[in-house]
């Protein structure tokens, strides 16, 4: 089953245990929460970031998307269109998540903040 079909507290379970993994296995490592905890994602983005792979596997653009993004970040004169194309295509993923799943749309909006950076 695809995590575009399970509903909104299925997905948060799911990211909460993620999450929680995260921390405990940060912890075993050494590290203090308090030097890490605010830097870990919440459980909606965990939630929406899930969504967003689910969706660009879904059209089939998974491979494009991380060759796109490795190329935004090089050196290489068309760069700048490979951020821009990245850019409107984050842009309507989170569009499209957060018209399926309105409870996110504030964590959805808080993300494409980031992606205009």
């Amino acid at each position: 089953m695809t995590m575009a079909k399970m509903d909104l507290a299925e997905l948060r379970k799911y990211a909460r245990y993620e999450l929680d993994v995260l921390i405990e296995h940060r912890c075993r490592a050494g590290e203090d929460p308090y030097d890490f905890i605010h830097d870990l994602p919440t459980v909606d983005e965990l939630v929406v970031f899930e969504l967003r792979a689910d969706a660009l596997d879904a059209r089939g653009m998974t491979a494009q998307y991380a060759m796109a993004k490795h190329a935004a970040r090089s050196a290489l004169p068309d760069a700048a269109l490979h951020r821009a194309n990245i850019a409107k295509l984050e842009y309507d993923l989170l569009r499209d998540i957060a018209l399926e799943h309105p409870d996110l749309t504030r964590t959805v909006w808080t993300l494409l903040g980031t992606v205009a950076e």
